[in-house]
């Protein structure tokens, strides 16, 4: 199972935001959100940790026990949270075209809706 580090979901947020072709388009990345859900919780996809860890980003970034250190600490409050939420978009654009490809994948060989196979 591949793991999804900083390294990854950082260079998944630059190559999408840089806009170099051959990936997946944002539009098909949004699109597929609602798939990858699906699919990992239903358990076909091993996506469970990745998104455990997403929603915690969110729910920190979110958090009004967060909202502490911005009253005090101003800037560097926030650098937390910047950090935080570059994390999660490199985490969404990594794992979105991680789906893609598997969805793919898992499609390639199986006969199209309609379709016989020959016996």
């Amino acid at each position: 199972m591949a793991r999804l580090g900083r390294k990854a979901a950082l260079a998944a947020l630059w190559g999408a935001l840089s806009g170099f072709r051959g990936g997946p388009t944002m539009g098909e990345r949004l699109k597929a959100i609602p798939r990858l859900f699906k699919e990992t919780f239903s358990g076909n996809y091993d996506g469970k940790g990745r998104l455990a860890a997403i929603t915690i980003g969110l729910l920190y970034i979110i958090s009004p026990i967060d909202l502490i250190p911005e009253a005090f600490l101003l800037v560097f409050g926030l650098a937390d949270d910047a950090a935080v939420g570059l994390w999660i978009a490199g985490a969404v654009l990594s794992e979105t075209e991680r789906f893609l490809a598997w969805e793919r994948q898992r499609t390639r060989g199986a006969p199209l809706d309609g379709q016989f196979t020959a016996r």
